[in-house]
């Protein structure tokens, strides 16, 4: 068999230009298609791991800041409860210091009123019994006790001390009027003049005298002249103890 070698060489030629136009228009573009493909697709894959990557970041910021929100809310909710336990030991510590103080105030109240009562019960004791003993004194006053009464006072006349004694006498010297002999009683002739002359000795000169009832004395005499007076009464006696019985009240307290 012969061959053909034009034809060989023809064939051979016009399958490298086969071979050539198919690489130039066909493998070459399917080639950088493809490797066009494989870089979207690397690209695409980079882009979706660092997505990925920026994904699992943002999670894990994501757990941070949640697990920070709930470390931060579980310390203002104890800060709260804490802040609320103490509130509430104020209001009660401060109830119980109102409580406290309106208790005290009602007991100072309590204690405050039970003294006044046990005063005005001791002052009208007091006053009871001084006036049942005026009463008492009034009743009894008779003839032997007048008698004593008017040596009493003549008594006290005759032992005056030289300065009340002085005193009085200027004072009935220079008296316009007669001096005044007040009794609670109507006095007897003699004992009217038992009081002048023991006046007249004891100043030493004639002293004018006007005699006078006073019912307000109490079984007591007493002498007035210019402003000047001596007595001697059992009022002032029952009242020097009105005054001593006073101010023992007032001095000591008074039971609770």
């Amino acid at each position: 068999m012969l061959i053909d070698w034009f034809t060989v060489g023809a064939q051979a030629i016009n399958f490298l230009v086969l071979v050539w136009l198919l690489k130039r228009f066909l493998y070459q573009p399917i080639l950088d298609a493809i490797d066009e493909r494989e870089r979207r697709i690397a690209a695409e894959l980079a882009d979706a791991a660092a997505k990925q990557a920026a994904a699992q970041t943002e999670r894990a910021s994501f757990e941070q800041k949640n697990q920070a929100f709930d470390e931060q809310r579980a310390a203002l909710l104890a800060q709260a409860v804490g802040e609320v336990q103490a509130e509430r030991r104020r209001l009660l510590n401060d109830a119980r210091q109102a409580a406290d103080a309106l208790a005290a105030q009602r007991a100072e109240s309590l204690r405050s009123e039970a003294n006044q009562l046990n005063a005005a019960i001791a002052l009208r004791t007091q006053e009871e019994v001084f006036a049942i003993a005026r009463k008492t004194l009034t009743d009894l006053a008779g003839v032997d006790l007048e008698e004593r009464m008017v040596q009493a006072f003549t008594r006290r006349l005759s032992a005056l001390d030289d300065a009340a004694h002085t005193t009085f006498a200027h004072a009935l010297a220079t008296a316009s009027t007669p001096a005044c002999v007040r009794s609670a009683f109507d006095l007897p002739a003699a004992q009217r003049t038992a009081i002048q002359q023991t006046i007249d000795t004891t100043f030493g000169m004639a002293i004018p005298l006007r005699f006078e009832t006073a019912p307000d004395l109490v079984s007591g005499i007493e002498l007035t002249g210019d402003g000047q007076k001596l007595a001697w009464d059992i009022a002032d006696y029952l009242a020097s103890l009105e005054r001593s019985v006073e101010a023992l009240l007032t001095a000591k307290s008074l039971p609770k």
